[in-house]
């Protein structure tokens, strides 16, 4: 058996083709990483090699360390992960310290992991403290109908939840915590990192505005699931603004209220109203 036959490897391969199919990862575009678990670690541990050359993250991740994580390298293409995926990603294990990672499997031609790492990372430990360890999934992803609304709607949260919830009935249901939005920034460093990571001690989603979505779950069926769920949503607003400013009708702050109670949520009050 090879590495791409263990069940979270394939997970993670079929989550990054997922992506590819959808069209959110153009030329070399998104990452995706999996903060690996210790039994998992067991299975994968006989293809891993020595490596020494230690280097640095770009920031701290103290509760991280000598965690493992399965990572999409930088400038790979998602298109041939499932084709080749010991070149186009990789294992890293964080040091004892979280500021330095090794490479210690995949990448076989050369290259590191996702230029978005400090993000990844930085937002791996807030999921991981505020879900008690659950979350394990980050994914960035070039979703098409969401970059286009953060041209036309107000960059804020209240605002973006509420139109994105009223499209379809599920929306409530699969991201009731709603989604942060985060300003347009300069990509790949700590700045965007912080920033990201901020929402996430709230929030599931980040909106990047005109980049795309930053997504975290507990697996890649609800984390992909999720990101799935809003870029959806967007298309059909996308859809409702090219045929009409003004909806006719719409779902109503009671009738969330009352869905809220029908599938066990909670849905914060701010996001009910639009004033």
């Amino acid at each position: 058996m090879g590495i791409a036959d263990v069940n979270f490897v394939k997970g993670f391969i079929r989550m990054a083709n997922d992506g590819w199919e959808q069209g959110w990862h153009e030329r070399n575009g998104g990452n995706l990483s999996y903060r690996i678990k210790e039994e998992e670690v067991s299975e994968v541990k006989q293809f891993f090699h020595e490596n020494d050359n230690w280097m640095d993250i770009g920031t701290e991740v103290p509760d991280l360390a000598n965690e493992y994580f399965l990572v999409t390298g930088s400038g790979k293409y998602f298109r041939n992960v499932i084709i080749d995926p010991a070149d186009s990603i990789c294992i890293i294990k964080v040091d004892d310290t979280g500021t330095k990672y090794c490479i210690l499997w995949g990448l076989e031609n050369g290259g590191r992991p996702t230029s978005e790492l400090p993000s990844h990372l930085m937002n791996h430990e807030v999921k991981k403290k505020v879900s008690d360890g659950r979350y394990r999934v980050i994914y960035h992803a070039h979703t098409t109908n969401i970059i286009a609304l953060t041209f036309v709607l107000p960059l804020d949260e209240k605002i973006f939840t509420r139109e994105l919830w009223e499209m379809a009935t599920e929306c409530p249901v699969v991201f009731p915590s709603g989604v942060g939005i985060v300003p347009w920034m300069v990509p790949g460093g700590r700045d965007i990192a912080i920033e990201t990571s901020k929402i996430m001690e709230q929030y599931d989603v980040a909106v990047w505005a005109h980049h795309g979505l930053f997504a975290a779950g507990e697996d890649f069926d609800l984390t992909f699931g999720l990101a799935h769920t809003i870029e959806k949503s967007a298309e059909i607003l996308v859809k409702v603004l090219s045929m009409t400013p003004n909806k006719l009708q719409t779902i109503q702050p009671d009738e969330f209220r009352r869905l809220a109670v029908d599938f066990g949520v909670t849905l914060p009050e701010r996001f009910l109203y639009k004033k």
